[in-house]
């Protein structure tokens, strides 16, 4: 971050595929509030770790750009509002940050310079409703930039369960989604700028529709109907995919052949400490349908490690549980504990526990990865072309690298030679073969 005034907006996301999308809107808010010197961090709160770096991130900016108008929003922002306000930062509440008045130069002057104390002192700088006042807006989707060759489209916000090891509830509130006809226009806006691959994402999912009457599953057809050439859909409660989603995710072909599901833990006992919706048997037989019904399926997960009361038996069961669900794309991570959640208050294991088997999973689960990768040299396979000309991925979400350049944004057949880590090599056959 240089000592230069910025000639529009900087946006920094950290964390979840939904802040990226929700990053555009903020982007656009502040460009159209005429924000120019202006650097907006949009936090993540998913662990502490997160936190950290956003608390890191907005000191270093405070400190090299004490004339610039320092502004934290997202779910660190929404939990710990006193605390970046104290730094001297302005903060923007999740309902708010897309928002145009949020980002408006004349609010600068209520960033705070020094310590506060009392939420009497604190409400000046913060922008938008405060989440005892219960006061939740409307959700409108968020369609990520035109940089990246695939479109992240965020259709839903907040989550109406009570996971014990999650603060998204006070973060984001309770499920909201999109309208279908809202989303269905920002998907327009995303293929009419040609990108040809769509990725649905959200807090929680397969809630969509929730509080609309409405499906995902509705939702995925109406976008069907669009010439759409690849949609992906991110992680899915293994609870909520019905029939009717089990359909599309294995009978469409435009529905790409990758679920990513959020299993979090693969014993019983933890999944009920956990206060998740499933057991352990009804991932295992989930996974075997979907590749039964859809071979080429790939399957990814988010698993915790270290959760309360965890013992070695039940960490076994969570480690088996990457072969017994074929899991190659594991989002893993060590519990920490978050202030006001249930599982903070549990019995813990310890955090150098938890890092320690968050490192076993991920061997095992990188094991696994590079097994079904080696699997697949010497096939072809169709793959999306980024930006720049060498990157992208395949329909299964295999991560590929060119041997020579294709035109950027393009669908084009390769051939797979060979593995370099856990990205594959390829050389392409056809250059576009849905165009």
């Amino acid at each position: 971050m240089s000592g230069a005034v910025l000639d529009g907006p900087e946006v920094v996301n950290f964390g979840c595929r939904l802040n990226i999308a929700e990053g555009e809107a903020v982007r656009a808010a502040a460009r159209a509030a005429g924000a120019h010197d202006t650097i907006v961090f949009n936090s993540c709160a998913v662990t502490d770790e997160a936190v950290r770096q956003a608390r890191q991130a907005v000191r270093r900016a405070l400190r090299e750009r004490p004339d610039a108008d320092v502004v934290v929003t997202g779910c660190a922002a929404e939990l710990e509002a006193v605390r970046f306000a104290d730094m001297g930062a302005r903060v923007v509440r999740n309902d708010a940050k897309g928002l145009v008045e949020s980002y408006n130069p004349a609010t600068v002057s209520l960033r705070r310079q020094g310590p506060i104390s009392g939420q009497r002192d604190m409400e000046p700088a913060v922008v938008g409703p405060l989440p005892s006042q219960g006061r939740r807006l409307p959700y409108t989707p968020a369609l990520s930039g035109a940089d990246h060759a695939r479109a992240f489209l965020g259709v839903q916000t907040g989550c109406s369960h009570s996971c014990t090891f999650c603060a998204t509830v006070m973060a984001r509130g309770t499920a909201r989604s999109a309208t279908v006809e809202a989303v269905v226009a920002a998907a327009r806006i995303a293929i009419d700028r040609g990108q040809r691959e769509i990725i649905l994402t959200g807090v929680d999912l397969a809630s969509y529709g929730d509080d609309r009457g409405k499906t995902l599953a509705s939702l995925v057809e109406a976008l069907l109907a669009l010439p759409i050439e690849r949609l992906r859909l991110s992680s899915l409660d293994p609870n909520r995919i019905d029939d009717h989603l089990f359909a599309l995710l294995t009978q469409e072909p435009r529905v790409m052949p990758h679920v990513h599901l959020s299993l979090q833990a693969g014993d019983d006992m933890v999944l009920t400490r956990m206060k998740r919706r499933h057991r352990r048997a009804d991932a295992v037989a989930l996974v075997a349908r979907l590749k039964g019904a859809r071979p080429d399926i790939a399957i990814g997960a988010d698993l915790i490690a270290g959760f309360p009361t965890e013992d070695d038996a039940m960490f076994a069961n969570s480690l088996a549980l990457i072969d017994d669900c074929d899991i190659v794309f594991g989002h893993i991570f060590p519990y920490s504990p978050r202030a006001g959640t249930p599982a903070a208050r549990m019995p813990q294991v310890g955090r150098s526990i938890a890092r320690e088997r968050a490192a076993t999973l991920r061997e095992a689960n990188a094991r696994r990865r590079h097994d079904w990768l080696d699997r697949q040299i010497g096939a072809s396979a169709s793959m999306l072309v980024e930006r720049d000309g060498f990157t992208g991925h395949a329909e299964n979400f295999a991560a590929i690298r060119l041997t020579a350049p294709a035109a950027p944004g393009a669908i084009i057949a390769v051939r797979i030679t060979a593995r370099d880590g856990d990205r594959m090599i390829a050389t392409p056959i056809v250059q576009d073969i849905a165009a």
